[in-house]
């Protein structure tokens, strides 16, 4: 079954960490790009953190020193240690797997809080 499930999301302090995980199956992982994206209520998804087939990453300039992404493709999974967090950071994080001529894929989304 082609899918992506993530995992590690949760409520957390002002400042504290929290590393979201994002296992998928099904498909061809170390040739995906895989990606971090959240939802904050009422604005638009954002590309939070990518990470290409050859290890190559990016971040949003309002991550960038903060969260940092990494893969394993011998696990196929891919995660984003989040550190310093702020309320701003509370979203909604999907895992993406985009690849040319692939359609997109999506995970299910886990919920992110961050709040004294």
């Amino acid at each position: 079954q082609v899918q992506l499930l993530e995992s590690g999301g949760g409520l957390v302090q002002p400042g504290g960490s929290l590393r979201l995980s994002c296992a998928g199956s099904g498909f061809t992982f170390s040739m995906s790009t895989m990606r971090w994206v959240r939802q904050a209520p009422g604005k638009e998804r954002e590309l939070v953190a990518s990470i290409g087939s050859d290890g190559s990453s990016d971040y949003a300039a309002s991550v960038k020193g903060r969260f940092i992404i990494s893969r394993d493709n011998a696990k196929k999974t891919v995660h984003l240690q989040m550190n310093s967090l702020k309320p701003e950071d509370t979203a909604v994080y999907f895992c993406n797997r985009r690849r040319v001529n692939f359609p997109d894929l999506w995970g299910q989304g886990t919920q992110v809080t961050v709040s004294s």
